[in-house]
């Protein structure tokens, strides 16, 4: 289906997830986020903003209602340290946040273990029930289709909500061929494929780039996939791009 930038720009705003996370952010990064997020009221709500577990319960209260509030666990690095993971996630939990972004340990994947990615993954999930719980893969580390492929399917075994491709931390973040490999893992599995959303983050910054993962997912997984409980892309730089489209509209 071919769809107008116009078109592309309006499903992209409402699966967005604005994003901080600098070393060096504090109430006043994640005041700015929300207002940015609030601006948007008038074309539509973003679907969520995403912080550090130290500043979740700041964002809860300032993000507009109808906003997600994600924070990230074992981030950036997929640390194998299952207390470290859960620590980060009882922070979540308690401050009052809808989504956990947890990082696979997946420097322990390429080494071959595979048994200290899913203690972090089912430690995690345990941890965070009722939350939304997405998977970071880190594909770019991955790079190997295999290797992501395997890193997929220990996070839709471990009961993942979304499989997202990257940090944005590290030299390779989205690619489509990583995201085409983690849709058909999705959609190959009978568990997933209703159910399972994915996330493209980085390195998106334009209307287009939008529209090459909006395809990919209408192509694995459906059109009817493209709504925030299924579809995010973590881009918070693509927000000026969309409201320009949107103004041309």
């Amino acid at each position: 289906m071919t769809r107008t930038p116009a078109e592309v720009a309006r499903i992209a705003l409402s699966c967005l997830d604005l994003t901080s996370l600098n070393d060096s952010d504090g109430q006043a990064q994640v005041a700015a986020l929300c207002e940015r997020a609030a601006a948007t009221a008038s074309r539509g709500a973003v679907a969520a903003v995403c912080v550090w577990p130290r500043l979740a319960r700041f964002a809860r209260a300032q993000a507009p209602h109808q906003v997600a509030v994600a924070a990230v666990a074992n981030f950036p690095d997929g640390s194998s340290d299952v207390q470290r993971a859960l620590r980060d996630t009882a922070e979540i939990v308690q401050a009052g946040a809808q989504e956990v972004a947890l990082v696979l340990p997946y420097r322990s994947l390429l080494a071959g273990d595979l048994n200290a990615c899913q203690r972090v993954l089912e430690a995690v999930r345990r941890a965070s029930e009722g939350l939304i719980l997405k998977v970071i893969l880190e594909s770019g580390e991955l790079r190997e289709p295999g290797f992501i492929e395997q890193a997929a399917r220990l996070a839709l075994d471990a009961g993942a909500d979304f499989l997202k491709t990257s940090t944005g931390k590290t030299s390779v973040s989205a690619t489509p061929r990583a995201a085409q490999l983690m849709l058909r893992t999705i959609a190959n599995d009978a568990r997933s494929r209703g159910r399972v959303g994915f996330k493209a983050s980085g390195g998106i910054r334009s209307v287009a780039d939008a529209a090459l993962y909006l395809e990919l997912v209408a192509d694995q997984l459906g059109a009817e996939a493209l709504v925030p409980a299924r579809f995010r892309i973590g881009a918070s730089a693509l927000l000026n791009e969309i409201e320009i489209a949107l103004g041309a509209a």
